[in-house]
């Protein structure tokens, strides 16, 4: 279905990530909008690491339509809103995945629609058609 790129001749990933996700003809592919993180009851928690979860609990939600689930996943892009984010959204992406990793970015961004989101998560997955 997929399979991860991780050329020897390149610097390896600085984190647990597949520099790139080469993925088979014929398959699926299920594109999530940026998620963030408020749950279906309207709650929005102060800290990134809570956004980063009801972000990845949303993607799951999306792909379960779609009779996938986060192991599909081959391609995250996510943005927080400062440094202080970063080990916070990680530690909830690293917790969820195992390999092969999907491909990965993540970026600082001056921020969202509304201020208290930090953290806004899209995906690619792949599935078999």
């Amino acid at each position: 279905m997929h399979k991860p790129l991780s050329p020897s001749g390149i610097h390896p990933p600085f984190a647990p990530y597949s520099h790139g996700i080469e993925v088979s003809a014929g398959s699926r592919l299920v594109f999530c909008s940026g998620q963030v993180g408020i749950g279906a009851d309207k709650a929005i928690p102060p800290d990134c690491a809570g956004q980063a979860a009801i972000c990845f609990e949303s993607i799951r939600a999306i792909l379960g339509e779609a009779g996938m689930g986060l192991a599909n996943i081959v391609r995250i892009n996510a943005f927080v809103t400062g440094r202080e984010h970063l080990q916070p959204y990680m530690q909830v992406r690293n917790s969820l995945f195992s390999e092969p990793y999907p491909a990965s970015t993540l970026m600082i961004v001056s921020g969202f629609a509304r201020p208290e989101f930090v953290v806004e998560i899209e995906a690619i997955a792949v599935g078999p058609a």
